[in-house]
């Protein structure tokens, strides 16, 4: 079931202050949302792009919000519900990364236990927060979950982002079938799976073999379309797809040479991440 637009719908994205889910925003807003629901930690950020969603005629509603705390997660969906009411569609946005280093180095434990918090158990929390009213109801939904080509490949120099987002890609298409197998055809869930993409989360990272960094406008207009289509993953771009089938044929041996020699296994090694 394809929804045409979000014309109508009430639409909440988390990490929506800048990169990636502020431009998912300003596209709900020109398709004419009933209500932007706009989380993010970072209260400046939201300000500013609040403002400048509501000078473009948006229906914005901001909640300042560390998807990291489960308690704040159920808070905020309360007041989000007693604000618009239930939300049609669901754009699991935030994430961080921490990276070039051996995992033996890590230094701070803390990072293992916030990455893992907002990458791989926000989604869970914040899209079980309204998932269940979205199956209750008889019309088009959607979740869309943005994961990381990291999840398909695993990369080194990045081993807890790898894991974090192995974790969301596993959840939200495991959800996916749930929903299928209980004849909730109404209830869509998009899983996207991108390389690095120019945001300056992953300054520093390097392109590999036919793969350059993505740009953050193409990888939300697929991402948007996809979503309204219903598709179940989308894989960011093609390499990536080619790396994933590779390395599920080729023995461990001949999979860790073809993605050293193409790059793969050395493209965080001068990252540096958002200052």
């Amino acid at each position: 079931m394809k929804l045409d637009s979000v014309a109508g719908k009430k639409v909440l994205i988390t990490g929506a202050a800048m990169g990636l889910g502020k431009l998912f925003a300003e596209r709900a807003v020109r398709e004419g949302a009933t209500a932007v629901v706009l989380w993010d930690i970072n209260d400046t950020a939201l300000a500013e792009t609040a403002a400048e969603l509501t000078a473009a005629g948006g229906a914005v509603h901001t909640h300042r919000v560390d998807i990291s705390d489960r308690a704040a997660v159920a808070a905020a969906a309360d007041a989000v519900r007693v604000a618009v009411g239930d939300i049609d569609v669901l754009v699991n946005n935030a994430g961080i990364v921490r990276g070039n280093t051996y995992f033996w180095e890590m230094k701070d434990r803390d990072d293992i236990d916030r990455t893992m918090a907002i990458n791989a158990l926000a989604p869970m929390y914040v899209t079980l927060e309204f998932l269940p009213a979205m199956v209750s109801g008889t019309g088009e939904a959607r979740v869309l979950t943005i994961a990381s080509s990291a999840g398909l490949v695993h990369n080194p120099r990045m081993s807890v982002y790898a894991a974090s987002k192995w974790a969301a890609l596993g959840w939200s298409d495991s959800v996916r079938i749930e929903l299928q197998q209980a004849g909730h055809a109404h209830v869509r869930v998009t899983t996207v799976c991108p390389t690095y993409i120019n945001t300056g989360m992953f300054q520093g990272a390097k392109g590999f073999w036919f793969t350059p960094i993505l740009d953050q406008h193409k990888v939300v207009d697929t991402s948007w379309a996809e979503m309204k289509k219903g598709t179940p993953v989308v894989i960011l771009p093609w390499t990536s797809r080619l790396n994933k089938a590779l390395s599920g044929v080729l023995p461990i041996k001949l999979r860790d040479l073809f993605l050293n020699t193409v790059g793969v296994y050395h493209s965080m090694d001068e990252f540096t991440g958002r200052k």
